[in-house]
């Protein structure tokens, strides 16, 4: 039987935490070489090379993905034994570093990752809120395991990636009680001129909003743009205008920023993703996410 070298196989998962040979060093507290001399003896263990050169960095190929899966799950159990000896957590307990797209609303992000929180075998969540291409970036070298966003990995973002579509909406248009009542009368031909709180153009919700305005001959008049969902509503809130939010979070706009619906536009949709390096989902919470978000979260009544 052929035994793996367990120290060649930790240097090659630190790189791969890391993403480069230069942060691994770092962290090791080792030269380059011997860093480089580690990963040269355990791909020939392997038979296998596990990264491919891009520009400067070092990427997973699939081989690499295949191994850096293993290493990190025993790594991973290894680190959380001295913890377990002391009873401070459970060897059996699932974790999920997940990454939120800045531009997704916090309560959709909520309401897609609660299901994770009701399986029987308890989860530790990581959650970390960022640019989409910098989250797709930690996604890549495996510094997280999903990142919830609303528009898809392109072609043109040179990460290997899969989209899997949780599910679409329409959207809802709200205002202050007053707001609301007053544009209510002919929507949504009332939103014309209306006082409009948008967010910004780099979103994908102002650019399904933008392409319905234009389909309609609708122009309202922008108040003001907003790159933080929650500041735009807190704002709407104070009735500085109308705001538009995904309808799968109605109730839960009305409830919070106690404001009322003045209409819903369902032919404007606005879809989500959980993005993963895994074509066909395997971990357990991201499973739920999925499953709850297909069968149920998305098909709810408003």
């Amino acid at each position: 039987m052929e035994w793996l070298n367990y120290h060649h196989l930790h240097y090659f998962w630190v790189v791969a935490r890391e993403g480069s040979i230069l942060r691994a060093c770092e962290k090791l507290l080792v030269s380059q070489p011997t860093v480089s001399t580690q990963i040269r003896k355990l791909e020939k263990s392997l038979g296998e090379k596990l990264f491919a050169r891009v520009g400067r960095n070092l990427v997973l190929n699939d081989a690499g993905r295949t191994v850096y899966r293993y290493a990190d799950e025993i790594f991973s159990l290894g680190q959380e034994i001295p913890d377990a000896i002391r009873g401070k957590s459970s060897l059996h307990e699932l974790k999920l570093v997940v990454g939120v797209a800045d531009v997704l609303s916090k309560l959709i992000a909520y309401r897609l990752l609660e299901p994770a929180l009701r399986l029987s075998e308890p989860v530790y969540f990581t959650c970390r809120d960022g640019k989409a291409e910098e989250l797709l970036a930690d996604l890549a070298v495996h510094r997280l395991d999903l990142v919830l966003s609303d528009t898809p990995v392109t072609p043109t973002i040179r990460v290997r990636a899969f989209n899997h579509l949780l599910g679409e909406c329409g959207i809802s248009i709200f205002g202050t009680a007053a707001l609301a009542r007053r544009y209510r009368r002919n929507f949504p031909q009332s939103l014309n001129g209306a006082p409009m709180l948008l967010p910004t153009e780099n979103t994908s919700l102002r650019q399904v909003m933008d392409q319905w305005f234009q389909s309609q001959g609708i122009r309202p008049a922008a108040a003001a743009e907003f790159e933080d969902s929650a500041l735009l509503k807190v704002f709407g809130e104070a009735g500085l205008g109308l705001f538009p939010a995904p309808t799968v979070i109605e109730r839960e706009v009305q409830q919070q920023y106690r404001v009322r619906t003045a209409g819903r536009i369902e032919s404007a949709k606005t879809h989500f993703y959980a993005i993963s390096t895994e074509r066909k989902l395997r971990h357990p919470a991201v499973k739920a996410i999925s499953e709850a978000a297909r069968g149920s979260l998305f098909s709810e009544p408003t």
